[in-house]
C-alpha cells in the first residue's frame, strides 16, 4: 500500500516494481527499477528516506529513520529478507544479508553485511569489506568473486521484478 503522510507523499519512479503488500508510507523517493518486496516496510514519517536506483527491498525488511537522520540507500543494493536499516546510509553495491540490522551507521560503497549482523550507530564502514557479528566487526576486504556476487544481486533482482510485473496475478 502507497500512503501519504501529512504533506508528504512517496516519489516513485514508473520503472519500480513495488509489491502489492508492501508499506511505502510518506517521505519515501524510489529510483528507477528498484523494488520492493511484499511485507516490506519503508515508514518515512519523522524523516526522508531514499531508495537508489535497481535497488531491492526484499520480504518483511524494514527502512525506517528518526527526526533528523534520514535513512539513504544508494544504487544497486540489495537488502536482505527480514532486515531493518534505521536512518543509515548504505553506499552503492551493498548488500545487507537477511535479518541484519544497521543502525544509524555510514556503510561504505560495495560491502557485505552478513545475514544477522548488528551494525551499532555511530559505526563508519570502510569500502569493500566484509562485516560480520553482533555487534559487527569489519572481517575484511570483499574478493573479486564476492563484489561479483554484489553486481549479481543487483542484476537478479531488476530481472525478477520484470517478470513479476509481467507474470504475476492475484488469483
Amino acid at each position: 500500500m502507497i500512503r501519504s503522510f501529512a504533506d508528504h507523499r512517496p516519489r516513485i519512479h514508473p520503472t519500480a516494481f513495488i509489491h502489492w503488500n508492501a508499506e511505502i508510507i510518506g517521505r519515501v523517493l524510489i529510483g528507477r527499477q528498484a523494488s520492493v518486496w511484499p511485507m516490506a516496510v519503508l515508514r518515512g514519517d519523522v524523516d526522508a528516506i531514499r531508495l537508489g536506483e535497481r535497488s531491492n527491498v526484499q520480504d518483511c525488511a524494514v527502512v525506517h529513520c528518526r527526526n533528523g537522520v534520514p535513512a539513504v540507500i544508494g544504487r544497486g543494493v540489495t537488502v536482505g529478507h527480514g532486515a531493518i536499516i534505521h536512518g543509515a546510509r548504505i553506499g552503492d553495491l551493498c548488500l545487507v544479508g537477511m535479518g541484519a540490522i544497521v543502525m544509524e551507521a555510514v556503510i561504505g560503497r560495495e560491502c557485505l553485511i552478513g545475514a544477522g549482523a548488528l551494525v551499532p550507530g555511530g559505526f563508519r564502514i570502510p569500502p569493500r569489506s566484509l562485516v560480520l557479528g553482533s555487534p559487527a566487526r569489519v572481517h575484511r576486504k570483499l574478493t573479486s568473486s564476492e563484489l561479483a556476487h554484489l553486481r549479481q544481486s543487483e542484476r537478479s533482482y531488476v530481472a525478477l521484478a520484470d517478470r513479476h510485473r509481467s507474470a504475476s496475478r492475484i488469483l
